[in-house]
């Protein structure tokens, strides 16, 4: 939808979101995905503290999606998929696919990814500590969650298992997030979606507490490469990864 000099206004995509989604729900139009660069933007989700926010005033957009505050803005791929979902619709499943496109795709640029007990986006884990004791009191139990990750749904055996790295409870450095998801599903059509950290300016995260995770950091793949690394390059992979994720689910029902 527009990168580089073409960043598109936070506003104007949004516009466009609602546009397809109404498509996509009546059936007019196949699964669509936008992908861009905002220009500098910060939004917030419905469970956002406002502790969270800037503390200098700066504006934030709010908006309709799960998750917290987070920025956009150059140097950052966005993506909007506008996907119809099978019944039953599982929302914690396509949070999955959306990570395991990401996965995917920073693998194929040899950097190593992971999902994180009881946060969703992906993640760079930090490094153990040698003969560290694990505080239980911060340990994640979400065993719950993944039991609605099954095969009855059609979802490719590799998305159905665990595949969690535990939550940090002290055992290994300060983990960072390379991509954040944030989502909604309105009569059966996912709108809003991913960011993922190519080459932004990092300075844009101190204001804020990035997704309320105050125990963490936020990392972009030209600092994990240790070279330049620009959302062009980023989106034919992105591209390639969220098509075999999604060539794998099921056809949703016409005209529901």
């Amino acid at each position: 939808m527009g990168t580089g000099e073409g960043a598109v206004p936070y506003q104007e995509a949004w516009e466009e979101q609602q546009r397809l989604h109404a498509l996509r729900v009546a059936d007019e139009i196949p699964d669509t995905v936008l992908l861009l660069e905002h220009q500098p933007v910060y939004t917030m989700g419905k469970r956002t503290n406002p502790a969270d926010l800037p503390l200098d005033g700066t504006p934030v957009v709010e908006v309709n999606r799960g998750g917290e505050i987070t920025w956009h803005g150059p140097g950052q791929l966005v993506g909007y998929p506008i996907v119809k979902l099978p019944d039953p619709i599982d929302v914690i499943a396509y949070v999955r696919r959306l990570e395991e496109a990401l996965i995917r795709t920073c693998g194929a640029l040899g950097v190593e990814t992971t999902r994180v007990e009881g946060r969703s986006g992906v993640w760079v884990l930090g490094r153990s500590i040698p003969d560290a004791v694990v505080d239980p009191e911060q340990v994640v139990d979400i065993g719950k969650l993944t039991l609605r990750m099954g095969l009855p749904l059609g979802i490719d055996p590799r998305l159905a298992g665990p595949e969690y790295a535990p939550s940090n409870a002290g055992q290994r450095g300060d983990d960072r997030k390379l991509a954040a998801i944030g989502v909604r599903v309105a009569r059966g059509v996912t709108m809003h979606g991913f960011a993922l950290n190519c080459d932004p300016d990092m300075t844009w995260f101190d204001k804020i507490v990035p997704c309320g995770i105050r125990d963490a950091g936020v990392a972009s793949l030209a600092g994990e490469l240790g070279r330049d690394f620009t959302v062009p390059e980023a989106v034919p992979l992105v591209e390639k990864h969220l098509a075999e994720v999604f060539a794998e689910l099921p056809e949703p029902a016409a005209g529901r």
